[in-house]
């Protein structure tokens, strides 16, 4: 089962490999991770996208998460109301012909042409992940030149608790 993990870390050299080497010693295969500032100075937020087995399994990986040193938070939030969003970056295969039929096909995405050269159009896209996957998809029939995503980044809706807090330090 697919696992959105959260994350809130000290903003430090090396934190992002002692967890990921942690978790490759573990063998939890890393869908997708995301690591960027918060609002608070010296706090970093990460997300990840993991794939686990079983309860048991997502119950190491939170207590593992909580012994590493820099970490302050640990949370599962994949049953609750959150917003999770990933961008992609998608180059196409393009000429002065199929420029128009791109753009009719990116419009109803609200994906915008971000770059275009003689032979290409570079495409940016946000949105859920399988809004991202669609879209990958309906343009593969183009001839994708080159891709990049960022992974899925998400937090908690509005003002719910954080019931599913595994630990929490005061910062």
């Amino acid at each position: 089962m697919k696992r959105i993990i959260t994350a809130t870390v000290q903003d430090r050299a090396g934190v992002l490999n002692r967890i990921t080497g942690m978790l490759y010693k573990r063998q939890f295969n890393i869908e997708s991770i995301s690591v960027g500032g918060s609002e608070v100075k010296g706090i970093s937020k990460m997300t990840f996208v993991v794939e686990v087995s079983d309860d048991q399994k997502l119950e190491q990986l939170t207590k593992q998460l909580n012994k590493q040193i820099d970490v302050l938070k640990v949370s599962d939030i994949t049953d609750k109301a959150m917003v999770a969003r990933e961008l992609a970056l998608i180059k196409v295969a393009s000429n002065a012909h199929l420029s128009a039929e791109i753009q009719g096909v990116i419009a109803p995405f609200r994906a915008s042409v971000i770059d275009v050269s003689k032979d290409s159009l570079t495409i940016q896209v946000t949105g859920k992940p399988d809004k991202v996957d669609a879209l990958i998809n309906l343009l593969g029939t183009y001839g994708i030149k080159e891709l990049a995503r960022t992974g899925t980044t998400a937090f908690l809706r509005g003002q719910q608790p954080h019931v599913t807090e595994i630990s929490s330090f005061s910062v």
